[in-house]
């Protein structure tokens, strides 16, 4: 028998995927009466033409939505998403391009994006969207580096654990488009852009590794995330000698705040985690059912943030209510198993919650994927190990393995949903008591 509680935990997840649909929220950030258009509250002149630069795993989603109110207003578009999404209703460009690791098509969907701010008009406004992924999606190699070797560092990073905020550090003084670069090239005479936060914090230098904010961090700060993680050693020559050149002044840094060339852009923030679990907090006051919220800032490693929720949950003793955790866990990479943080985090809090009765755990993906598998993440529950071990699995050598996906898949836990268009990182929802 499965946790009592999946369907409805399922149930508030859809909500919380509705309450940051990118086409609702971007909707309600521009209005349009005749030629009077204004996008987050930044007047358009009339005669001014849009170009529009959408990219994550939400590009198709807004650049849907922004058509549809100002399409005519359009001169030139291109949207850059993840494979596997919808192609949408518009007849605007689209590209897609690697994810988590970049590949040739995200260095020319990089040079794209280029082409298409520096050939835009002065009398234009350049309307950036960005979703999760950006980052990797848009990868234009900075002078004297090459694919392979950024996708090499940024590989060695997601298995360290790196947080994306160390991650994109390395990756914007790695970059010719990232860290505020692209604006910088831009001849538009303003830029927009509206942003769906997939990072802890809701910093918009990190969101897409920033291509149109000033970036505070420096090339100095990018090797030290690399020894931090233990990463000098395997990482590409070409990288550490760029790295270093630039930390001794031979290396142009990425703009900083305070930069003139920056001052024209203007950034608004149109959904984040803290939306998600709103909506869900909601929906269960409507039942009756009382949310505690833990936090909006979850981080570190998965299994020991699965660790931590199941001695909340097993605190409660009988109460009857609905844990919350939001953000984004990591994994260091240590086994050869397959799977992803949610799945982790669901794991090590089945291990800690054996034999707890009447509570049941959904930890997943706000984008549908959770790693580099099929699933959006996993429940667990108080029988989730007694279920596995009478199928012949070990609970603790599926975690010790990194093997959360093989571990649920065969248990029957694993959360599908294929790519929900929309990423505010991950939720944790937790139900408890009679």
């Amino acid at each position: 028998m499965t946790g009592r509680y999946r369907e409805e935990l399922e149930q508030w997840f859809r909500m919380a995927l509705e309450a940051v649909d990118p086409v609702r929220a971007l909707r309600s950030h521009v209005s349009r009466k005749g030629e009077a258009l204004q996008i987050a509250d930044l007047p358009i002149p009339a005669n001014s033409k849009l170009v529009v630069l959408s990219v994550g795993k939400a590009a198709v989603a807004m650049a849907d939505a922004l058509a549809a109110r100002v399409g005519d207003r359009v001169a030139n578009a291109l949207i850059v998403t993840v494979d596997g999404v919808d192609p949408g209703a518009t007849d605007w460009r689209l590209v897609r391009a690697g994810h988590p690791l970049p590949d040739a098509r995200s260095e020319m969907a990089a040079r794209a994006a280029l082409d298409l701010v520096e050939r835009a008009d002065p009398n234009d406004v350049l309307v950036v969207l960005l979703s999760g992924g950006a980052s990797a999606l848009l990868t234009a190699p900075a002078e004297g580096l090459g694919l392979e070797a950024i996708a090499a560092t940024t590989a060695g990073l997601l298995a360290a654990g790196a947080p994306i905020d160390e991650l994109n550090a390395v990756r914007k003084h790695l970059s010719s488009i990232n860290g505020g670069r692209l604006a910088a090239r831009a001849r538009c005479g303003r830029v927009v852009q509206l942003l769906i936060s997939d990072v802890v914090g809701d910093r918009s230098d990190v969101i897409g590794s920033g291509p149109c904010v000033a970036d505070p961090t420096t090339f100095g700060d990018a090797l030290a995330v690399l020894e931090r993680r233990d990463r000098i050693r395997d990482t590409p020559t070409a990288v550490l000698d760029h790295l270093r050149a630039g930390s001794q002044g031979r290396r142009e840094e990425s703009p900083k705040p305070g930069d003139p060339k920056l001052d024209r852009v203007h950034t608004e923030i149109i959904a984040r985690n803290r939306d998600a679990m709103t909506a869900v907090c909601d929906a269960a006051r409507e039942v009756g059912v009382s949310p505690v919220w833990v936090t909006d800032a979850l981080q570190g490693e998965a299994r020991v943030a699965g660790q931590r929720i199941a001695a909340l949950l097993r605190a409660e003793k009988g109460a009857k209510g609905l844990l919350l955790a939001g953000g984004e866990t990591t994994v260091t990479v240590r086994g050869p198993g397959r799977g992803g943080r949610n799945q982790e985090l669901a794991l090590a809090a089945a291990i800690d919650l054996a034999g707890v009765p009447s509570v049941t755990l959904l930890a997943a993906g706000t984008d549908g994927i959770d790693g580099p598998t099929d699933a959006a993440g996993a429940f667990a529950d108080g029988d989730t190990t007694a279920r596995a071990t009478a199928l012949g699995l070990d609970p603790q050598k599926a975690l010790d393995e990194n093997d959360s996906y093989g571990f649920f898949r065969a248990e029957g836990g694993l959360l599908r949903t294929g790519p929900t268009g929309t990423n505010v990182m991950d939720l944790v929802l937790a139900r408890f008591g009679p």
